[in-house]
């Protein structure tokens, strides 16, 4: 059997991490400014550089902002940023969620319909193990997570267009992220059941199959409206 090393954390690291969290968590907030690289070498207790390293790899996931001769300040989260580390969607705002839907609906309708038209057999193999382990996963959240995610990028695999994968991929980790930050109280929240989501993809799958484009377009996107109507009580309150 293998196993997977574990590779030391550097110092610079763990003290981007703990900003990231203070940032996540609310104690530091956009526009707040941070402590100068010599007072948070004293507070980590860590060296000048290793603050320096840590600020230059929040600054390049967009975290936060140097403003010549003020300071380093936390910036507000860009919902444009579509190459940003999956752990940045934590950070967005409600809105962002529902665009984010709205992106899904536009990208995954699409795909279905595509995959409808182009699908091999070796796309519908990979369906079909997915919603495998979506029942095997059934009252294991994580599990059911990632055979979910699997089965929307096996869809978009299935378009035959690597740029719609690559758009799939930043939509698809960004949502199955912001699931985890949510304590999974959407997809997997009382009112929609595993049982039921399954259902939904099957319905897909056996439009797919059967080479019915519009069937799968329309299937997809009432799938996604039910997840919607799951997400609401969280998006819109207040």
């Amino acid at each position: 059997m293998e196993y997977k090393q574990i590779k030391p954390k550097k110092i610079y690291e763990e003290v981007a991490e703990a900003i990231f969290h203070m940032i996540k968590t609310g104690v530091l907030k956009p526009g707040d400014k941070l402590d100068s690289v010599q007072q948070l070498a004293e507070k980590f207790q860590v060296g000048r550089a290793a603050i320096r390293e840590a600020l230059t790899a929040l600054k390049a996931m967009g975290l936060i902002e140097l403003k010549q001769g003020e300071g380093t300040y936390v910036r507000e989260f860009d919902p444009m940023m579509l190459s940003f580390p999956l752990s940045i969607a934590v950070l967005m705002k409600k809105e962002d969620i529902v665009h984010l839907l709205e992106v899904r609906k536009l990208l995954e309708a699409g795909a279905a319909a595509l995959a409808a038209m182009k699908r091999t057999d070796a796309d519908l193999q990979a369906m079909e193990q997915a919603l495998r382990e979506m029942r095997e996963g059934i009252g294991n959240e994580e599990l059911g997570e990632k055979a979910d995610l699997a089965f929307h990028m096996a869809i978009a695999v299935a378009s035959q267009n690597p740029i719609l994968v690559s758009l799939m991929n930043n939509v698809s980790e960004m949502m199955i992220e912001t699931m985890r930050e949510t304590r999974r109280i959407w997809l997997f929240s009382k009112q929609t059941t595993s049982e039921k989501l399954l259902e939904e993809h099957r319905k897909i799958f056996e439009a797919i199959q059967e080479k019915k484009a519009e069937a799968a377009r329309q299937r997809m996107l009432e799938h996604l409206a039910n997840v919607e109507r799951v997400l609401e009580p969280y998006i819109y309150s207040s």
